[in-house]
Formats: structure tokens, C-alpha cells, sequence
């Protein structure tokens, strides 16, 4: 992807995620708060392995075009819970707040995530998952509306769900998956 990539459409608000089998509207406020709280440990499992079958180096290799390394998913996750944690109060806060893209590939070549460390990233994952949590215990309204592209409306329940999507695709990107093709999102 470029810097002049388009963005891609947000799932619909009762998305059903085939290759997961994951049903949006199955998926309530506390399995996405103990999910966030378990991935880290799930994270740093996964770059353990890693580490120890093929080495520390293995950590930054990109096993295709298009598929980002295993650090690079950490990053992505954890940029995913502090995204969301920001998104999930504006919606509590904001009147139909305008949220900004991601823009997964520009965070992951700008802020040069293949040369971070995995120790110190895990650490801030890891943050990033306890404070969504608290996020999600002031949440009151998951009805309240978000809005990003022109005719792009969800919930906050929308973005909570996408959290637990987002996490389930890339801890299975970290222990060598498919879900989607382990193509960076």
C-alpha cells in the first residue's frame, strides 16, 4: 500500500466476519473487555514462540509482499486499542464525532515499527488493552453514533465489536494464520 491508497469501508454495523465465523451481533461489551484484556498475554506468547523456533530476527521478517511481520501486527494492535479507546470516548463525549482513519500502512512505515522493541511494545499493548477496558466500563449509550467517510455512520457498540474482530484476525496473523490471507488491514 501507498500513502494515496483508498481507505476501506468499515464492516457493516451487523457484519459477519466468514473466515472467523464472527457475528457482530453476538458480540457484547464484556467478551471484547476480556478479550482485550487477554490479548496481550496471547501477543506476548506468540512472540515467544517466534523468538525461540526462528530467533529474535524472525520478529521483523515479512513472510510475503503485502504480509506484515509478526512485530508488525503487535504495533498494529496496539495502535488498534489506542484508536479505539480515543474513538469509543469521542462517541461517549461527541455529538456524532468525525473520526479519523487509521491509516494502517502509513503508522506502520512512519513509525517505523519493525525497528521497535518487542519488549517495550508489548508493555505499551498491554497499557493500551487496560485502558480500553476502562473505556468500555464508562460506556453507557453503545448506541451513540460515530461517523468517518461521508455516509459512513456506526456505533459505539460497532467499535467495540471491531476491536474484538481486529483482535481475534491479528493474533491469529501472529501465530501464522489466514483468517484473511495474513495481508496487512
Amino acid at each position: 500500500m501507498s500513502d494515496t491508497d483508498p481507505i476501506p469501508a468499515w464492516p457493516a454495523e451487523d457484519h459477519h466476519c466468514a473466515p472467523c465465523d464472527l457475528h457482530y451481533a453476538h458480540i457484547g461489551p464484556a467478551e471484547v473487555r476480556e478479550t482485550a484484556g487477554a490479548a496481550a498475554d496471547l501477543a506476548g506468547a506468540a512472540v515467544r514462540d517466534i523468538t525461540r523456533a526462528a530467533g529474535p530476527e524472525a520478529l521483523r521478517r515479512r513472510p510475503a509482499p503485502g504480509v506484515w511481520s509478526a512485530l508488525e501486527y503487535v504495533c498494529h494492535l496496539r495502535d488498534v486499542y489506542a484508536v479505539y479507546t480515543v474513538r469509543l470516548h469521542r462517541a461517549r463525549t461527541e455529538h456524532r464525532p468525525a473520526l479519523e482513519p487509521m491509516l494502517n500502512e502509513l503508522r506502520a512505515r512512519r513509525f517505523g515499527y519493525n525497528r521497535l522493541p518487542p519488549a517495550a511494545v508489548l508493555t505499551e499493548l498491554r497499557c493500551n488493552a487496560e485502558g480500553l477496558r476502562a473505556e468500555l466500563d464508562r460506556a453507557r449509550d453503545l448506541d451513540r453514533p460515530v461517523r468517518r467517510r461521508p455516509g459512513e455512520q456506526r456505533t459505539a457498540r460497532w467499535l467495540a465489536r471491531q476491536v474484538l474482530h481486529e483482535t481475534r484476525h491479528h493474533l491469529d496473523d501472529l501465530r501464522g494464520g489466514t483468517t484473511e490471507g495474513g495481508a496487512a488491514r
